[in-house]
């Protein structure tokens, strides 16, 4: 069965020294499919340049929270630009992340907000980052949610009322990522109260490996560590995890795979 892993930045710099083996060492366990969230407009040309070397690569547009300061409108137009004219399958990594700097917190809900209705307008999925940002982001969605709007929060790692929060929306799903096998991370713990038609599989490379590979450099082949995990917890095996978070990814992303 094959695997997706549905937040991944091999796009990036950090891979450009040996992206090929990477992927070609994720498809070897069964993960065959990335889908690549943008950065900001700095990043948007590897993005493509990149996407474009396999059907296999699904790029998202967005404008990441860490990315909002003082040319935010500028950003947001070459957003607009980006969606205008070319092919994505996504909105994202848009979200409100208040952990690192909180300087442009209404800059960072600007964009998030305006990111949303573009979500809206193109009807496609948005990506969510929220870090130290749920009570924020829940604001803002909660004014801004209707049928159109649908997506993820990605890297999930908020509490139970927070995915209560989420999954009240009705259309939105969470993506469980390298956090599930941290001792002190609480995903886990979580999990046997998660529907599973709302779980997605993601690592986030180059970050947040999971255990065993904490610390290191993340990519796509440690989807498998997060699978045994994710299996372990909820008394699944291995090829249920695969094929019910393949079904909600495709079904989320509307990707052209069977």
């Amino acid at each position: 069965m094959p695997i997706i892993d549905t937040h991944s930045h091999i796009f990036l710099e950090e891979f450009d020294a040996d992206r090929q083996g990477v992927v070609e060492r994720a498809a070897k366990a069964g993960i065959n499919y990335h889908i690549f969230p943008n950065i900001d407009s700095s990043t948007s040309d590897r993005l493509l340049k990149i996407s474009g070397e396999s059907k296999n690569f699904y790029p998202l547009m967005g404008l990441h929270p860490t990315s909002v300061n003082s040319n935010l409108e500028e950003e947001l137009k070459h957003v607009e630009k980006m969606l205008s004219t070319n092919t994505f399958w996504g909105i994202g990594e848009i979200g409100m992340d208040l952990y690192w700097d909180k300087t442009y917190i209404e800059q960072q809900k600007v964009a998030f907000r305006h990111q949303l209705k573009l979500a809206k307008k193109f009807k496609l999925p948005v990506a969510i980052h929220a870090r130290n940002a749920f009570a924020e982001i829940f604001d803002i969605v909660d004014s801004e949610i209707d049928e159109n709007l649908r997506g993820v929060f990605h890297c999930f790692t908020g509490t139970i009322d927070d995915y209560k929060r989420i999954t009240g929306y009705k259309t939105f799903k969470v993506g469980i990522g390298g956090v599930v096998t941290y001792k002190n991370g609480g995903v886990d713990k979580l999990l046997p109260y998660m529907d599973t038609s709302l779980l997605l599989l993601e690592t986030d490379s180059p970050y947040l490996s999971p255990v065993p590979m904490r610390g290191k450099r993340n990519e796509p082949f440690n989807l498998t560590y997060i699978v045994a995990k994710i299996a372990e917890v909820l008394g699944y095996s291995e090829q249920k995890v695969k094929e019910i978070t393949f079904a909600n990814a495709v079904e989320l992303f509307n990707l052209p795979i069977m």
